[in-house]
Parts: structure tokens; C-alpha cells; sequence
């Protein structure tokens, strides 16, 4: 599972014109869902982005975390971090998920974050959307379940 995180001061969702999701200060987490991914996948990296500690304290250093500056998130389903771009100029997502198993595990993703103490706001999974963040830095950060167990 990836997620590229961005610190942001704000950011929203759209979809056919509506906005579906909408967060000020906290992160805008672009998720992928692999297909070898599993719901360990999804649990390490909400304890990541939740425990991130992205926000600056006092002093101006980034020691605190999205509970500790009470930020939220939102949560973007983004199946295209699996594009495969080494041959040739069109992505292959041979990699990514099946829609179902990769909704799943979004959600669950979403469930953990929340049980985290985390206000979470989402996009609409599989869904043409419009995503504005307002990176706040800026600060972004990509994580990979794979390359950390």
C-alpha cells in the first residue's frame, strides 16, 4: 500500500461539482492499494500517517502529530501511485488492486485512522474527483507499506 501525505493548511474533494470532502489544517493522504496488499498493510500505514510528526511545535521544529495539533484528514483513493512507468510512455497499473479488494482495504485504512482519534474526511472511492490541497510548507511524504515491515 502507498500514500503520498501532505501537510496541509487546507484541502477538498469535489465530484460533479459538489464537494464531498473537506478538511482545513491536517493532511491530505493520496492512498494506492496494491494487489498483494493485506489489512496489516492498511494498519501500518494509519499508525504512520497518525503518529507523523509533520506539525511544528513551539520552537518551529516538525515534532508534532496530527492528534497533537488537532488536525484531520483527508483520505483520496489513488490507484495510479501503482502506475508502472519504466516502459514506454503509457502507465501500466498491472500492479494496483482489483476495484473490490482495493475498496476494502481504503476503508479499512479510513476505519483505522478514525479509531486513531483522527477526523477523517474522504473522497467517493473509484469516483472522477477533483482534489485541492494547499500544501502547508511544503511538507509531503511518501510511504510504502512493502518497504517497511
Amino acid at each position: 500500500m502507498r500514500a503520498v501525505v501532505q501537510r496541509v493548511s487546507r484541502g477538498s474533494v469535489t465530484v460533479d461539482g459538489k464537494t464531498v470532502g473537506e478538511i482545513n489544517r491536517g493532511v491530505v493522504v493520496l492512498l494506492g492499494v496494491g494487489q498483494d496488499d493485506e489489512p496489516s498493510d492498511a494498519e501500518y500505514l494509519a499508525r504512520k500517517v497518525a503518529g507523523l510528526r509533520i506539525f511544528e511545535d513551539e520552537q518551529g521544529k516538525m515534532n508534532l502529530a496530527l492528534t497533537d495539533v488537532g488536525g484531520q484528514a483527508l483520505v483520496v483513493s489513488q490507484f495510479t501511485l501503482y502506475g508502472d512507468c519504466r516502459r514506454g510512455n503509457r502507465p501500466s497499473f498491472s500492479t494496483a488492486a482489483p476495484a473490490e479488494k482495493g475498496r476494502q482495504l481504503y476503508l479499512y485504512f479510513v476505519e483505522k485512522l478514525k479509531e486513531a482519534g483522527i477526523p477523517v474526511q474522504t473522497g467517493i472511492f473509484q469516483a472522477y474527483m477533483q482534489v485541492e490541497i494547499i500544501n502547508d510548507g511544503p511538507v509531503t511524504l511518501l510511504l510504502d507499506s512493502a518497504k517497511n515491515f
